[in-house]
């Protein structure tokens, strides 16, 4: 009524109409409002200032560093490894909170003594009730609840070879919601944690600040991304964990009645007591100190892949691509057992988790995997790409690379289980879909590689050398294996893959290194192609190709002549970006496409020359022709590979 709406333009006029216009209705409807804001403000207020706690950008920044600042000099402490987990994890999902026990065992694997022992626990902040018992005297030194850090001091020291048990038990609770978000952990119907929650062995650099311009502010010296590859220091753990190599692993894992609990391992028993359902899990061989939980109200499917049982956990009503994920377990058990080696296990399970995260995940025999990339996702488009067969075959390869070979934390520690899962992917689904059918996959990857290299803030590596960064492992990874069995042969880089394998497979300390793994992939590559080998990994190679021209005419006999006109240059990035041309000396593809995209015809010519007139003859009329038509090089604009026919 204030707003200035007619001709009474004067506040004290506008301030009658107001009051004569401000009835009892309207009263009673503002203080109703009023309540309201109050009454959300103060819960909003309660969850994000009293249940959880909260500290402002700036403030929490410092808190981080200060923490670094007081147990940084704790990083190089020799730590016991965990070698066996035992565990009891009773969930109660209604309420979000778990209770949990533990009893671990623990030895000194290093060729000194210990005598220090710290753990810490990453989600302090949900934790209570926390008990750690060792079986060996000691005496507490440091407790800081704050930060999560502990520290005790053995009265003996633990010899080489020695070890003890490590008892302990707390409670995890998500209570309420803090600023920063929601906490999906544990949830009414669909809970997804990972043994981050538990206790970890060491001083955690991976608490410490990331990003560059907050280390600045702080003054901290420059954190890298990763160690770097020849830091030998860094080959005694491998990059999943810091405080174990293999383990043995059981537990017992409840939850309410009318939910399923599943954790890695084979179901030893299940039972109900005092309306909670229980299961026992234990696995037969050593596993990553890598494992989770999940309870829900689940649907199951059951397959089955020669002697290996497979099981689909799922939500009802979220049948849609059950049997499609089915078929990619079948096919990716099929083709990575032949190529690389024996599956580890006698089961495969895929669990629903809900779409609060979008991702799969591999655990030992067990794959947690989001409803939003899989269980509910429309992949009737016969064009598009089939993402649940894909994520599918990806996070069953993991049960290679990774679950059986695992490198160090240091630059290239991805290649060969992030590129190796997404080529391993990339076959099952080549021999399921056929080649012509992956030009659609591999455009995908290239425009996100590229998109993503222009926005890299920090300094772009070779494959190679990549420094955990997901553009690289992931969307060029994708692009150079498949390249790479293009120009050595898809039998060559398996039985690479394969002798890789072999070696290192559940091995320990010093783990392998990308270079480890890059000496498999020379042996089996010509020395013809030594070149193109380090182009594809060791460099940072760009292509820009271009088909300018491009003729077809019909011969006498019922073929096709067709004459292209090419543009070929070839670029060396450095880390930022910067470009310069180099000499051409390639095997590159030429070829035609029909209007469907299936390839008609290719072959590979030798390019020494920016500028080259090609003439073929085909038995089909292309639809469209030009150089690399299938996306396997690194192109900066591979839109205009191809020329449409127009004759």
């Amino acid at each position: 009524s204030l707003w200035v709406r007619g001709t009474e333009s004067s506040l004290g006029s506008r301030l009658k109409i107001a009051r004569n216009k401000f009835t009892l209705k309207s009263k009673l409807m503002s203080l109703g409002f009023a309540v309201l804001f109050i009454v959300c403000g103060s819960f909003i207020y309660k969850n994000t200032n009293v249940i959880n706690s909260y500290l402002p950008k700036n403030e929490f920044r410092k808190y981080v560093a200060s923490i670094e600042r007081k147990y940084k000099k704790y990083a190089n402490t020799k730590q016991l490894r965990i070698v066996s987990v035992n565990n009891i994890v009773d969930i109660f999902p209604h309420d979000r909170k778990a209770i949990i026990k533990g009893v671990w065992w623990l030895k000194n694997k290093n060729n000194v003594e210990v005598d220090t022992l710290i753990y810490n626990f990453s989600e302090k902040k949900f934790i209570s009730e926390l008990n750690i018992l060792f079986s060996k005297p000691n005496v507490a030194i440091l407790s800081d609840d704050s930060a999560g850090i502990y520290m005790v001091k053995l009265n003996q020291p633990m010899q080489t070879g020695d070890s003890l048990k490590m008892d302990f038990s707390f409670i995890y609770q998500c209570k309420g919601f803090s600023n920063e978000g929601n906490e999906h952990d544990i949830v009414d119907n669909g809970t997804f944690m990972n043994n981050s929650i538990l206790p970890q062995l060491g001083y955690l650099s991976s608490n410490e600040l990331n990003d560059p311009d907050d280390r600045k502010k702080e003054k901290l010296p420059i954190r890298p991304k990763s160690f770097s590859i020849y830091d030998t220091t860094k080959y005694g753990n491998n990059y999943i964990s810091n405080d174990a190599d293999w383990i043995s692993f059981e537990t017992t894992v409840s939850t309410v009645v009318d939910q399923i609990a599943i954790s890695p391992g084979y179901l030893q028993k299940e039972w109900v007591k005092d309306n909670r359902r229980y299961f026992h899990y234990k696995m037969d061989a050593p596993i990553l100190n890598f494992y989770s939980y999940l309870s829900a109200k689940y649907e199951l499917k059951k397959d089955r892949w020669k002697d290996v049982n497979i099981e689909i956990y799922y939500h009802k009503g979220h049948e849609y691509n059950i049997d499609n994920m089915v078929s990619s377990v079948k096919e990716s058990l099929e083709y990575y057992s032949v190529n690389f080696g024996p599956y580890q296990h006698k089961q495969a399970r895929i669990i629903e988790f809900p779409k609060y995260a979008s991702f799969a995940q591999a655990f030992p025999n067990t794959i947690p995997f989001s409803e939003s990339i899989g269980f509910i996702l429309d992949v009737t488009d016969q064009k598009a790409i089939d993402a649940a067969f894909y994520v599918t075959a990806h996070e069953m390869a993991h049960q290679w690379w990774a679950h059986q070979v695992i490198g160090c934390p240091v630059d290239g520690m991805t290649v060969f289980s992030e590129t190796m899962s997404q080529y391993s992917a990339l076959m099952v689904m080549k021999k399921h879909y056929g080649s012509e059918k992956m030009k659609k996959f591999l455009e995908y990857e290239l425009q996100d590689y590229l998109t993503s290299r222009g926005a890299e803030k920090d300094k772009e590596q070779p494959l190679l050398y990549n420094q955990n960064q997901p553009y690289l492992h992931y969307q060029k990874g994708s692009v150079v294996m498949y390249a790479l069995q293009d120009y050595i042969g898809e039998d060559k880089v398996n039985l690479a893959a394969k002798n890789f394998i072999d070696k290192y497979k559940f091995g320990g300390p010093p783990y392998p290194t990308s270079l480890d793994f890059y000496e498999f992939l020379k042996e089996q590559t010509p020395d013809s192609l030594y070149e193109t080998l380090a182009d594809l990994f060791e460099r940072i190679t760009i292509f820009d190709n271009r088909c300018k021209e491009l003729k077809v005419t019909e011969t006498t006999d019922k073929r096709y002549n067709v004459t292209m006109d090419i543009s070929l240059h070839k670029y060396y990035a450095d880390s930022i970006g910067n470009e310069k041309e180099t000499k051409l000396n390639e095997w590159i593809e030429v070829g035609a496409l029909d209007k469907d995209d299936n390839l008609i015809f290719s072959k590979k010519v030798h390019i020494k020359n920016s500028e080259q007139n090609l003439t073929f003859i085909m038995d089909k009329k292309p639809f469209k022709a030009g150089v690399d038509p299938m996306n396997k090089l690194i192109d900066k604009d591979a839109d205009d590979n191809l020329k449409f026919v127009n004759n």
